[in-house]
């Protein structure tokens, strides 16, 4: 959007983050412009990590980088436990402005990392192709893999109930990188830590829990809600079809999805083509909040969006 890189020209990425006003700015612009039926708060996955101890940067080439990454087990002891939000006010004080500036009809999602991609970053001290060193020191050493897991769980929860507090009507956990996992492992060394997070929120505030790269984890995902009883929504990807996905994580929970952000990079008849095939796998069941599969890409034309918008809200009324 023009909007965001005039924004953008005169500001970092991790420093938009860090004010509250231009995050609030930026996202109830997008909501304006595009005509969503929800916000979700503009912020990153990484800064928790820095109360935490560890040293973040954003750089212009390479993304985010930390400094001090963890390579050893006894590298855990040094990340520090999260017991205050004192430095991550500036999120919170962009979710109180988002919410105050939107209508009242349109909900905010709060959101955050979950405990396994943060963990991956901390490890791997930035983006991965292979996660070779985050998965050597889960399959090496468990307990002090299970040890940073746990610690960043308790971060985790602590982050989004006081997002919740602050004006967040549900919340939505990230675990961009688990698609790396098969699903053994999953079970076996993240399960039990996105549970943690997701049984901490706070009772009866829906949770969107979502992963990336593997469809055969949608059925653990949606296993993560135990038997909590809120509302419990899976967020699936372009790799499964969206009714395989549904049956896999059961019709009980509600889904969000899936369409390829590329799509976006084409005409707005194929757009609307492809969100057609999207609803009518949802079969015009309840529950269904029609998404992308993962983030929008920088080169989209923000008019084909809008063209998505519309293409759905128009098919869904029918």
């Amino acid at each position: 959007m023009a909007e965001y890189r005039a924004v953008r020209e005169k500001t970092s990425f991790l420093e938009l983050c860090k004010n509250p006003e231009l995050s609030a700015e930026v996202m109830l612009t997008a909501v304006e412009k595009l005509c969503v039926d929800a916000a979700i708060l503009f912020a990153d996955l990484l800064p928790i990590l820095e109360p935490m101890g560890l040293d973040l940067e954003f750089t212009a080439n390479e993304g985010p980088v930390i400094h001090n990454p963890i390579r050893q087990a006894k590298d855990v002891d040094r990340v520090r436990e999260l017991t205050g939000l004192e430095r991550l006010d500036f999120v919170l004080q962009a979710v109180r402005q988002t919410r105050e500036g939107l209508d009242e009809c349109l909900p905010l999602i709060g959101f955050a990392g979950a405990p396994f991609t943060l963990a991956a970053y901390a490890v791997e001290g930035g983006s991965s192709r292979d996660y070779r060193l985050a998965k050597t020191l889960m399959y090496s050493d468990a307990g002090a893999w299970h040890a940073l897991m746990e610690r960043l769980a308790r971060a985790v929860t602590l982050y989004l109930n006081a997002q919740i507090d602050a004006g967040a009507q549900l919340v939505q956990l990230f675990d961009s990188w688990a698609g790396c996992l098969g699903p053994d492992d999953y079970r076996r060394y993240v399960l039990p830590h996105s549970r943690a997070v997701i049984e901490g929120v706070r009772p009866g505030v829906p949770v969107i829990h979502f992963a990336t790269g593997n469809p055969a984890l949608a059925p653990l995902l949606s296993e993560a809600f135990g038997s909590v009883e809120r509302p419990a929504v899976v967020g699936v990807d372009w790799r499964i079809r969206l009714d395989e996905a549904w049956r896999a994580i059961g019709l009980n929970r509600a889904i969000q999805g899936n369409l390829d952000p590329v799509v976006l990079l084409t005409d707005p008849a194929e757009i609307r083509r492809r969100a057609k095939e999207i609803l009518d796998q949802a079969a015009g069941r309840p529950g269904h909040i029609f998404n992308l599969g993962h983030g929008v890409l920088p080169q989209t034309p923000p008019e084909n969006v809008v063209a998505l918008v519309e293409a759905v809200r128009e098919l869904s009324s029918k």
